[in-house]
C-alpha cells in the first residue's frame, strides 16, 4: 500500500491488557470452551500468554497436538461461551485506571489514536461502547480483517488509513506480539507492565520503554 504521508503521528493501542482488563472473562470463556469439547483446559497462565493472538493462532499454541478440526471446534465454543457470558452480563472488561487520561492527553497534543487488537469487530465494538470510547479512535484494526500479530498487517493498515509515517508513530501494547508487530511495521514500540507479558520479554522484543502506569506513556510521548 502507498499513501500520502502527513506529519500526523499515530498512537496505536492494543485493547485487552492495555486499554482494558479482561483477564478473568477470557480465562472463564476458554475453560467453558474446552469443557464443551470434553478437553482439559490449559492452565490460566498459558491462556494469558496467548492473549493478543487471533483465536485460531492462539489455539495452535494451546492445543499443539490437536488437529485443525478440533481447534476449530474449540474456537467456535469459545466464541459461543463469550457471547453467552456477555448476554448474561458476566463479562467484565473495565478500562485500566488512568488510561482515559492518556487518550485525552495524546489527542489534545495532536496524536491520531487507533486500536489494533486480536479481538473480533463485534468484540471490540462492544468493549469500546461499554467503556464510553466509541468514536474515540480514527482507525480500528481487528482479527476479522487482518492476519494475527506479530504480522505487520494490522499496523500497516492503520498507518495507511490515517496516512501517518511509521517512523513517527508508536504501538502501545502489553504482549511481545504487539512489540514485534511494531518492529515489523517500522514503528516504535512501548510496552505496558499491567497486561499479559513480563516487562523483560517486552524489552527483549524491542520495546523502547515499558510503562509501569498509564501516566508514564503520556510523560514519555509528550516530553
Amino acid at each position: 500500500m502507498t499513501a500520502r504521508l502527513t506529519e500526523n503521528k499515530l498512537a496505536l493501542f492494543d485493547c485487552d491488557g492495555t486499554l482494558i482488563d479482561g483477564q478473568a472473562s477470557i480465562c472463564e470463556a476458554m475453560e467453558h470452551a474446552f469443557a464443551a469439547q470434553r478437553l482439559t483446559a490449559p492452565p490460566r497462565g498459558a491462556v494469558r500468554r496467548a492473549v493478543g493472538l487471533s483465536l485460531p493462532v492462539a489455539m495452535r499454541s494451546l492445543l499443539p497436538e490437536a488437529d485443525d478440526a478440533t481447534r476449530s471446534r474449540v474456537v467456535d465454543s469459545y466464541k459461543q461461551a463469550f457471547r453467552t457470558a456477555r448476554l448474561e452480563g458476566r463479562v467484565a472488561q473495565p478500562l485500566v485506571p488512568g488510561i482515559r487520561d492518556v487518550l485525552d492527553a495524546l489527542r489534545q497534543a495532536g496524536w491520531v489514536l487507533g486500536v489494533a487488537t486480536g479481538m473480533s469487530d463485534r468484540g471490540l465494538t462492544h468493549c469500546l461502547a461499554e467503556n464510553g470510547l466509541t468514536n474515540r479512535f480514527a482507525t480500528l484494526q481487528t482479527a476479522d480483517g487482518n492476519p494475527s500479530k506479530p504480522h505487520p498487517a494490522m499496523a500497516e493498515a492503520a498507518l495507511f488509513e490515517v496516512a501517518c509515517d511509521p517512523r513517527q508513530s508508536v504501538m502501545i501494547g502489553d504482549t511481545v506480539f504487539d512489540i514485534e508487530m511494531a518492529v515489523n511495521a517500522g514503528m516504535r514500540g512501548i510496552g505496558v507492565d499491567w497486561g499479559y507479558h513480563a516487562s523483560k520479554d517486552l524489552l527483549a522484543a524491542g520495546a523502547e520503554l515499558v510503562a509501569r502506569q498509564p501516566a508514564d506513556i503520556t510523560e514519555y510521548l509528550l516530553s
